[in-house]
């Protein structure tokens, strides 16, 4: 992974994005998120119980959020639902 850890605090309109997961299933936590340089996109790695799922957010579609633009909220939610409700994303956690 060619990505650089950050915080949350460094993620434009992060609260949107965490209330936005925590409305289709609460039980999810964001552990951790990686800004990735040469697609100019934010990776999150997503826990659920003994479960993982990584999801990618572009810095376009985050920084619009911001903007409190409608159809930028709408793309968020069909690619967290997309990404979360599928069973392609999920993959068990190795202890």
């Amino acid at each position: 992974m060619n990505g650089q850890l950050v915080t949350e605090d460094k993620i434009p309109s992060y609260r949107i994005i965490e209330e936005n997961i925590r409305q289709i299933d609460s039980n999810i936590i964001i552990a951790r998120i990686f800004y990735m340089f040469n697609r100019l996109t934010y990776r999150f790695q997503l826990i659920r119980k003994d479960k993982m799922c990584m999801i990618e957010i572009s810095k376009k579609l985050i920084d619009n959020l911001k903007n409190d633009n409608p159809a930028s909220q709408q793309e968020l939610t069909d690619i967290l639902k997309s990404c979360l409700k599928g069973p392609g994303c999920w993959t068990e956690v190795e202890r």
